[in-house]
């Protein structure tokens, strides 16, 4: 039994719902920065303050993954998940720009985060789910599309209200300006619609139809025999007394070294990832199999192919996360020469930082369809590798211009990398994924986009503190070093499609 293949606009349909993501994700990315140092954050405060975006991907989309693959109702498998996280996002958008104090600014990311990353997650299972295996790049790419113009609208909005409509894009110290608040409660408003056309114009197919097409497709179905069984026991107990004592040796380094309390949030979180695998190993072998077991052990036995992949991903995310935080602070600083977040000259630089995140979105969205062609002619590593060495140059590209107009030339480099990192290493790991696991495997794949935002949200404050010397500059340029690196680790994948079933469902 194989799955038809799609129309152009059954395709649209079941993608338009990131238009509405991207537009909230792009609000956030453009503007979280900006509210922060409004409400009183210095600049090396405010990678731990963005703490939040990264723990809770971490949390939220594997559970998501692993709940929204045993989920059927009349309204499917994973759209009841698209729903629930719009009408979540939608409300924390409108109150994100009115948050009285850093703190409750700070915890509104972190339910807005978790919101999106709510509808976001099965969104990426969902092309698995539908789209046949030589439809995956076009279900990619067009969710490329849809992610570029929703960024490029959302990441526009503050400027547009203020240079168009003439609303303010200034305000008393501590509060923030109306530009940003109508843009916030706009891109509410889109999110929630986008995102409800998607659920009620696209379909999936039944509980028996997805079990048909995993028996054709798999090729191999573990039967799991009681030694089998002991050495997985085995081999989660192992993996968490490393990563338990790793943590407790590196926890205890920075006490008795007393340095940034941001590097704790790394540590701590190996420390408890360990003792997580440890508790699965004593689960395992006292009442077999649940849930909980089933998703640290999935964790160690993931497909090779996203194994390979997980390296590509830190280093790109990396970099993104690192010009996320801080573009708005390198611009006004490096290329406007204020730090003022009250001046007219600085929030003139944070509008245009909205406009190059437009440019890049922009970008993202044309070069989407240009992949697949690209890819096809050459191969799905090569394309990865070229677009991530133009986004590598990109950002470093930064520190050499000194007029606002030509950071343009910097972001379509930028917009290039974009493209592909959102369409090509998904095109690449679902065909080595059981449908039966899709969304669960899809949320796994996040530790590697979030792990490295954590990373970057934990020692890049120290390190432009105390290496860059508080010059925010010079953290795009390891960004970019980074993507590069990033580009070259592509070489290593194995780009084929065959799936792999490591762990028998529950």
């Amino acid at each position: 039994m194989e799955k038809r293949k799609l129309s152009f606009w059954e395709i649209w349909n079941m993608s338009f719902g990131f238009l509405g993501i991207q537009f909230g994700f792009a609000l956030q990315n453009a503007n979280t920065s900006r509210i922060f140092e409004t409400l009183g954050a210095q600049v090396e405060d405010i990678p731990i303050l963005w703490i939040a975006a990264p723990v809770t991907g971490l949390v939220v989309q594997p559970i998501v993954g692993y709940f929204s693959d045993r989920t059927w109702t009349s309204l499917g498998r994973r759209r009841p998940y698209f729903l629930v996280g719009a009408v979540l996002a939608s409300l924390a958008l409108c109150v994100m720009p009115n948050s009285p104090s850093l703190w409750i600014a700070a915890g509104m990311l972190w339910i807005m985060d978790a919101s999106i990353n709510i509808s976001m997650e099965p969104f990426r299972a969902f092309v698995g789910d539908n789209l046949p295996a030589d439809q995956r790049t076009l279900g990619f790419a067009m969710q490329s599309f849809f992610i570029g113009v929703g960024a490029v609208v959302g990441s526009m909005m503050p400027y547009v209200f203020t240079n168009w409509l003439g609303i303010s894009n200034t305000a008393p110290e501590g509060i923030i300006p109306d530009s940003v608040k109508w843009s916030f409660y706009l891109g509410a408003f889109v999110f929630f619609v986008a995102v409800l056309w998607t659920v009620i114009r696209s379909k999936e197919y039944s509980p028996e139809e997805m079990e048909a097409f995993e028996k054709q497709n798999a090729s191999e179905t573990i039967v799991m025999s009681p030694e089998e069984n002991q050495r997985r026991i085995k081999k989660l107990f192992n993996y968490g007394m490393v990563m338990t004592v790793l943590g407790m040796v590196l926890t205890s380094g920075l006490v008795y070294l007393d340095l940034e309390k941001e590097l704790y949030v790394l540590v701590v979180g190996i420390l408890v990832v360990g003792l997580l695998f440890v508790l699965a190993s004593f689960v395992r072998k006292a009442r077999g199999r649940n849930g909980f077991v089933i998703i640290m052990t999935d964790l160690i036995y993931m497909p090779k192919t996203m194994k390979q992949l997980a390296s590509v991903q830190f280093f790109s995310w990396f970099a993104l996360f690192s010009m996320w935080i801080y573009t708005t602070q390198a611009v006004t600083s490096h290329v406007y020469g204020t730090s003022d977040v009250t001046s007219k000259l600085y929030n003139d630089g944070a509008d245009w930082v909205t406009v190059l995140f437009a440019v890049y979105n922009g970008v993202a969205a044309l070069v989407a369809f240009v992949l697949p062609v690209v890819a096809k002619k050459t191969s799905r590593k090569l394309t990865h590798l070229m677009a991530l060495v133009a986004g590598g140059l990109g950002l470093i590209s930064v520190y050499f211009f000194k007029s606002p107009q030509m950071l343009i030339v910097s972001m379509i480099g930028i917009g290039m990398a974009w493209a592909s990192i959102l369409s090509i290493p998904y095109a690449m790991l679902t065909g080595a994924l059981p449908s039966n696991k899709m969304g669960y495997y899809m949320g796994v794949f996040n530790f590697f986009i979030v792990i490295p935002q954590m990373v970057a949200a934990t020692i890049l404050g120290f390190i432009v503190s105390n290496v860059f010397n508080s010059q925010p500059i010079y953290a795009l340029i390891t960004g970019g070093v980074s993507m590069i690196l990033a580009g070259f680790l592509t070489l290593r994948v194995d780009d084929k499609a065959a799936v792999d079933i490591t762990e028998e469902a529950a």
